[in-house]
């Protein structure tokens, strides 16, 4: 294989080890958006202590401001941070990250927890879709369990605006957390009659096994308008405060809700004074309406609250950052100019899906990455993190490469483009500790050799799955996180009964196991987890659709079926403690973990 100066692979190993040559015209019309190589602002990764020369004089500025005046060499004491070096000679400024190279690897004992898919984790008092409160009440039920990890479906933000985005692979923006995770009633004011009123038809919708993200939020926003009209003045001033910390991002996305609400939630159609986050129409659209603009930074800052309250219940908290964006959504509009809209990553055909992958997400274009100092990345990194947290890197092997399909083209037609894997991994591992957060990376499908030995050396934990690794458990590395299957992946209950059951993947199951019908459904999940557990992985996680022994997946890659992301869990959250099955599942994988 061979890689140009733009960064184009030349072609791929398939999943069975063919050769496939990249297609001409995809690599020409790549490079034509990727422009001439070489041309931007450099970077330069040092590590903490580095106290190296410079070429020549240059101006130093922290990533906090601090001007530290023309440098010679890096002080000892250089901060970790994104910082600026300027050269006295009319160069090209230089980011500058001073990242530790190595992620949070958490110390103590291997622990274990369950991901959950948040909105189909319901309760008695959910207003018709699991939110933050339901994951609080799950995560005090699993902490008594002994568990020291939940992991979260992304919680990014669709666009506020019907129809509601169900996958949330698909969001609006990965920088800000969706309002539906509120839970109104736990908000000042939230048990006002009037408010629980609204409560009553949303909580009609536990009926239904589908989440009805537009009626809960439809019932959900017009609690929380209310709610905004009769803030306080503390709250009011506390609100200011926290707008003034988040700076010039809130305010784009506050903007961005405004203008989704009067034009469509698709930028790309509206009026063209309104097409670009710094123009001077969507000054005065924001200007004319202060009100809803901070209405929707409001909303933000109580997301934020439950989440902190959520992170007080004792387990460490890991969201998914999704791979990008929905290009119609408010991070697209706020980033346009690093994006290549003419594209769409996804994956070449593999044995899983032999037509390949199309995934609707535009890819940041590399050299204007760094252009911008990685400081997008960041943002995204820092917002998924929280304190003491943890992240799942979705399709990681995006660090080093993406794979670009012509928008309306085929995947076939796709070519690969590499990334600055080594800037990538710095600000992750920035990141990461600066959160002291531990770092997962989704590695599954078409991975190069020697991706997975990069991530360790990054400590950046790999992803086995029990579906697919060839070893047992027992000999799956201990930088992994570790689990039976994944949201796109059979459940075991659908495994057993036959109803999605891939041959490969049932067969390398039973030579683990035994045979899967021969025993009831309780019995064989506790066996499955017990094996699951006697993993050498750090984290090893169950999903509680295979501790409720649920049919089907979450997700079903590459259909439209309405019941992708919203198949309501069968048993609420109120119910789970005394579940037996679900118990008994968590108890047999929380037993075998090793000391």
């Amino acid at each position: 294989m061979a890689t140009d100066e733009w960064g184009i692979d030349d072609g791929w190993l398939d999943g069975q080890g063919r050769w496939i040559q990249a297609n001409r015209d995809t690599v020409e019309a790549i490079r034509a958006v990727l422009g001439p190589p070489g041309r931007g602002r450099p970077a330069w990764v040092v590590r903490p202590g580095s106290t190296e020369p410079l070429l020549g004089p240059c101006r130093l500025v922290l990533e906090d401001g601090d001007d530290l005046g023309l440098r010679t060499d890096l002080p000892a004491d250089l901060p970790l941070g994104i910082h600026t070096l300027t050269p006295t000679d009319g160069g090209p400024t230089t980011h500058l990250v001073a990242s530790p190279g190595r992620c949070h690897v958490p110390t103590g004992p291997p622990t274990w927890g369950v991901t959950i898919q948040v909105p189909t984790a319901r309760s008695r008092h959910s207003w018709g879709i699991g939110d933050l409160h339901d994951v609080a009440r799950l995560a005090r039920w699993l902490r008594g369990l002994g568990a020291g990890v939940i992991a979260l479906s992304p919680l990014h933000s669709p666009t506020p605006v019907p129809p509601i985005a169900s996958s949330p692979y698909y969001p609006s923006s990965r920088r800000w957390h969706s309002p539906l995770l509120l839970r109104v009633d736990d908000l000042p004011g939230g048990q006002a009659p009037d408010v629980q009123a609204l409560a009553e038809p949303a909580r009609a919708l536990l009926d239904r096994s589908l989440v009805d993200r537009d009626r809960s939020w439809a019932q959900q926003r017009a609690a929380l308008e209310r709610l905004w009209q009769r803030r306080s003045g503390g709250e009011e001033q506390r609100l200011a405060a926290w707008r003034t910390d988040q700076g010039e991002p809130l305010e784009a996305w506050a903007r961005f809700c405004l203008l989704a609400e009067r034009h469509g939630p698709r930028w790309r159609s509206w009026p063209p004074d309104l097409r670009h986050p710094s123009s001077a129409g969507v000054r005065a659209a924001a200007l004319a309406d202060p009100e809803r603009v901070a209405f929707h930074a409001w909303l933000q800052l109580l997301v934020a609250d439950q989440l902190d309250a959520l992170r007080s219940e004792g387990l460490r908290v890991v969201q998914d950052l999704a791979v990008g964006v929905d290009p119609s959504g408010a991070d697209a509009w706020c980033w346009q100019d690093l994006l290549a809209f003419d594209f769409t990553i996804g994956a070449p055909p593999d044995q899983f899906v032999p037509d390949g992958q199309r995934w609707g997400l535009p890819p940041w274009i590399p050299d204007r990455l760094r252009d911008a100092g990685y400081h997008p990345l960041a943002a995204l990194l820092r917002a998924g993190m929280g304190p003491g947290g943890g992240l799942r890197i979705d399709h990681a092997m995006g660090l080093e490469r993406l794979f670009w399909v012509p928008e309306g083209g085929d995947p076939a037609d796709g070519a690969y483009v590499r990334f600055p894997a080594g800037h990538l991994m710095a600000v992750v591992a920035l990141e990461s500790t600066r959160a002291a957060a531990l770092v997962v990376g989704e590695d599954l499908g078409t991975v190069e050799p020697g991706f997975r030995d990069r991530l360790r050396e990054a400590g950046i934990h790999s992803t086995c799955v029990m579906w697919f690794e060839d070893e047992p458990p027992e000999a799956w590395p201990s930088l992994a996180l570790g689990a039976l299957t994944t949201h796109d992946l059979p459940t075991l209950a659908g495994m057993r009964s036959g109803a999605d059951s891939p041959a490969r993947m049932r067969e390398h199951l039973e030579q683990l196991v035994g045979p899967l019908d021969a025993r009831p459904l309780d019995d064989l999940s506790a066996a499955v987890h017990a094996r699951l557990g006697a993993a050498r992985c750090q984290v090893v996680v169950a999903t509680l659709e295979d501790a409720l022994g649920v049919l089907d997946r979450p997700n079903r890659p590459g259909t439209e079926d309405e019941r992708n992301w919203s198949q309501a869990l069968p048993v609420l959250v109120d119910d789970l403690p005394g579940h037996r099955g679900a118990t008994r599942t968590l108890l047999a994988l929380a037993s075998s973990r090793p000391d």
